[in-house]
Formats: structure tokens, sequence, C-alpha cells
């Protein structure tokens, strides 16, 4: 029998003086960094044009990180920042939601299909889920480098006990059951995108990762510690916390999708292809079929 882990990582990784690169800003930059790169071979793979991508890319930061703050705030703890508007933007200081940051990333993708792409916002969803679901992952590790975010008390082996916050009995590491989930999740969606071509049927690809991120995160709340004093309230008379309760529409969401997207026919999609040459060429190996 495995004896519990007693868990003190710094959540820094560097410190120098002041200034610190910490684990969880870690998590995101390499998460974007390695996003990047995947949505553009996605866009060499299909002859999009190349300039897309930083306008893309600078979409979804800025709809990440100013709808999972305004998430925090207005989901779970409106009743303090209402009388501390200052603290709204200090990030810094801890409080993002995914849900929040989730429905920016849908209306940052939507202005960008329409202004930028000016194709169906499918297209660009299809693509970008894949990344994010990756993207997911290393923040929950974050979170477990930050020893937050975790779960109630457990007497299974691999439980940890979280040092640095002060706890002397073992709980459930639910940062790494997510981490878990998101990984799976990832790499499921990049096999329906570049081995079953499955991008062709708009919506799909998006609809299955609704599903695979939000019901893993809809169970797993269950073993989870709440993230504000309220949800107490709400649990005793809903059963379920505001985790919970968000991460419904977006699983009926995600069922809703995979109908509708395999009940039409397959869909190519055309672009000049704005790549240089030498690019394509190093691409060629996989060429996109028309169905």
């Amino acid at each position: 029998m495995l004896d519990f882990i007693y868990w003190n990582a710094d959540p820094a990784l560097i410190s120098l003086g002041p200034l610190q690169v910490r684990w969880y800003g870690l998590a995101f930059a390499i998460g974007f960094f390695i996003g990047y790169k995947i949505v553009e071979r996605m866009f060499r793979h299909e002859g999009a044009p190349e300039r897309w991508l930083g306008i893309l890319l600078a979409y979804v930061i800025a709809g990440t990180i100013i709808g999972a703050r305004l998430g925090h705030v207005f989901f779970y703890q409106w009743d303090y920042y209402s009388q501390h508007l200052s603290e709204i933007p200090k990030i810094w200081e801890g409080g993002l939601a995914s849900h929040g940051g989730t429905i920016a990333i849908i209306i940052a993708v939507f202005i960008f299909s329409w202004l930028v792409a000016r194709k169906p916002a499918s297209w660009t969803f299809d693509k970008l889920v894949i990344p994010i679901a990756l993207v997911g992952g290393l923040i929950r590790l974050g979170n477990l480098m930050n020893s937050e975010i975790y779960g109630g008390e457990t007497s299974l082996p691999w439980g940890f006990i979280f040092v640095r916050e002060g706890e002397t009995v073992p709980k459930h590491p639910t940062q790494i059951y997510e981490a878990a989930c998101y990984f799976a999740l990832f790499a499921l969606l990049m096999w329906m995108y570049w081995k079953k071509n499955l991008e062709e049927r708009p919506w799909l690809i998006t609809g299955v990762f609704f599903i695979g991120i939000f019901l893993p995160r809809f169970l797993i709340e269950y073993v989870k510690n709440v993230q504000v004093e309220k949800e107490i309230g709400m649990i005793e008379q809903y059963g379920i916390n505001m985790g919970q309760l968000l991460s419904i529409p977006f699983i009926i969401l995600g069922i809703f999708l995979i109908i509708v997207a395999l009940s039409r026919p397959r869909q190519h999609w055309t672009f000049p292809n704005a790549f240089p040459e030498e690019k394509k060429e190093k691409s060629s190996h996989k060429q996109y079929r028309n169905k």
C-alpha cells in the first residue's frame, strides 16, 4: 500500500527579489505556445491565411484572461468585489474561473469569425478547442503547484497532504484528476482531426470538447472543496455547487452540437494558400481530402 503524498511544492519556479516566474504562469505560457503551433499546423494543412494566426491568438489571450477574471468576480465573489471595484484587475492575487474564460473565448471566436475569417464560427471552434483542452490540463497542473483547488478528505493511497495550506490529512488531488481527463480529451480531439478528418463535420469536434471538459468537471466537483463559502448554502439547497451549475449548459450544448454535426453532410472549406511554399512542402505528407 502506498503512503500518502506530502505535497509542499514552491509555487515559484524562479525568484529574483520581487520578481517571480510561477509554475501557474509558465503553464499558461507553454500552453499558448504549443496551442499556437498546433493551430498553425492546422491552418497550413487547410491553406488558411497565415496572418490570421496572430489575430486569433490575441483574441483568445484577451478572452481567456478577461473572461476568467470576470467569471470569478461575478459568479463567485461579486458580494466582495462590488464593494472593492479597484481590486477586480488584480489577477496576480488569484481568482480565475474557467467557465468565465470559456464564455469570453466563445464571444471572441464569434467576433474573429465575423470580422476576420468571414467563415462560419464552427471552422474556427473545431480547431481552437483542441489546444484549449491541452491548456486546461496544464493549468490544472499549475493549480497543483499552487496547492489550490483540491478536494475533500480521502483515505485513498494517492491522497495528497497539502502542507503549504496547513493540511494534516490527505485530500483528493482533484487537480490531477481534471488534468488527466483534459489530456485524454486532447489526445482524442487530435485523433479526430488528424486521423479521421472530422473537422469536415462542422461542430462535431467542438461538441465532443464541451462534453469532455465539463462532464468530468461536473463529476469531480463532488469530491472537490467549495471555492467560496456561499457555495455551501447552494449545495445544501440544490445538491450541486456553482461549478456544476455552470457546467450543465455546456454539457447540453455539447450534446446538441454533436447531434447537429452528425445530421449534416461533410463539408470542405477552401482558402487561398497564404503560407510560403517551403512551409507548404513540409506539410505535403498529408493532403486534405474532398468527401
